[in-house]
């Protein structure tokens, strides 16, 4: 593959359209399902249960490894997504419309874990080492922008209409349909942003069971140096947020009689839509540029505790209620900026792990357990939630990154990866 093909062009679009689909599987629609009724219980088992197609997505990765090209994959499936959210909006009015919103939610939630794996080989591929961890923070910070664009811009669309009908399942069946003309319209462009410079891979048996097969592959990724300690790491780094993932949107919507700050869908959106945005964006950014200058090894541990310290925030929102929602404010600020500049480490990480023969698909395999860390957490959180209250909910969510924060201590890395070569 040619190296000289203008990733300005493609990278902000490509992780934009591979977390939008994320933002709405798994954060927006426990916005959608809390406004439409369903408990916090259930929120949490199923929602969270959306994460599955992640998580054993390594058993599908070889094939976009050995099948076809990674831009046919991607291109393929973001039409699909889109044609999968439209429905779900069309089903909301129906009765049983959560068991068959999820249904549909699951159609996309596996096409999207597939246009990732696709999305993540392309992109290792296309760009040299240097230009990997130069543009981590550029591709970070649009896959984030992409979530808040969930969180934020689709859930004000939602609470607007929300006010504007007095009807939430109206509002929230015209907001889904408008998410897949968003996707539709990010595949388009994907499709004609998106080097076309990549060989198509052989499609014959002989192709496929030869030196790169299933069994080969997977082998080489449980051959890693220290992968026990690696698995172990990957699985408990994002204990404490996947937990807090779920229940914050409650948090902030649930009445002030429950524990909640009873804030507006509105509220929810504008709050991660606007200051959110712009914390996340430099927090990325500079997350990026820090690796790029300096190595992985120097920014890890501060990484880390950047990103999980602003969870104080949240303990001391939900036991004072303050009455100013600037404090709301100022708490998703750091929390964002945090999550933009610490997140930049674990998947640098990561791209470290899945490195040589076959990265696709030992990426691929690498975010699976990271997804299965999110899944297993997140489906007890609501009942750990109803148990302990929110304010006591939080600390516990606290504690449970420090795990993560051990066993990266232990891990052994180059400390220059990801530094630029001068």
């Amino acid at each position: 593959m040619t190296k000289n093909n203008k990733p300005w062009y493609w990278i902000p679009v490509l992780n934009f359209a591979s977390g939008f689909p994320y933002a709405i599987i798994i954060a927006v629609s426990v916005i959608m399902y809390k406004n439409l009724g369903i408990s916090n219980e259930d929120i949490g088992v199923y929602t969270s249960l959306l994460y599955l197609p992640w998580v054993i997505k390594p058993l599908w990765s070889p094939f976009i490894d050995l099948y076809s090209t990674k831009r046919k994959w991607f291109i393929a499936m973001q039409f699909l997504i889109s044609i999968a959210f439209t429905i779900v909006g069309f089903t909301i009015p129906m009765n049983h419309f959560f068991n068959i919103s999820l249904a549909f939610f699951w159609m996309a939630a596996f096409a999207s874990a597939s246009n990732d794996v696709a999305s993540d080989g392309f992109y290792m591929i296309a760009l040299e080492k240097d230009e990997q961890s130069f543009f981590l923070g550029i591709r970070s910070t649009f896959y984030r922008l992409s979530m808040l664009t969930g969180n934020g811009l689709i859930v004000i669309i939602g609470g607007y209409l929300e006010q504007e009908y007095g009807d939430k399942q109206k509002a929230w069946s015209y907001t889904m349909i408008i998410v897949g003309v968003i996707m539709a319209v990010l595949a388009v462009y994907n499709f004609f942003a998106t080097p076309k410079t990549e060989i198509a891979t052989k499609t014959t048996v002989e192709t496929a069971t030869s030196d790169k097969s299933f069994f080969v592959v997977f082998a080489s990724f449980f051959r890693k140096k220290q992968i026990g300690i690696v698995l172990t790491f990957i699985l408990l780094f994002r204990l404490g947020e996947s937990q807090l993932l779920k229940m914050l949107t409650p948090f902030l919507i649930d009445d002030v009689a429950v524990g909640g700050l009873g804030l507006t869908t509105q509220d929810v959106g504008i709050i991660y839509g606007t200051f959110g945005v712009l914390a996340l964006t430099i927090g990325g950014i500079l997350g990026g540029m820090a690796i790029s200058k300096d190595g992985l090894g120097k920014w890890m541990l501060p990484m880390i505790l950047t990103m999980h310290l602003p969870i104080i925030g949240f303990i001391l929102l939900a036991h004072f209620h303050p009455a100013s929602i600037v404090y709301v404010y100022a708490t998703v600020i750091a929390e964002q900026f945090g999550y933009g500049f610490g997140f930049a480490a674990f998947m640098m990480y990561l791209i470290y792990v899945a490195d040589g023969e076959s990265k696709t698909s030992h990426y691929a395999l690498a975010t699976g357990f990271m997804a299965l860390g999110m899944m297993l957490p997140g489906m007890l959180s609501g009942f750990i939630q109803e148990y302990l209250g929110y304010g006591n909910f939080f600390i516990w969510v606290f504690l449970a990154t420090i795990p993560g924060l051990i066993l990266s201590r232990f891990l052994i890395f180059p400390k220059d990866f990801g530094k630029k070569i001068d």
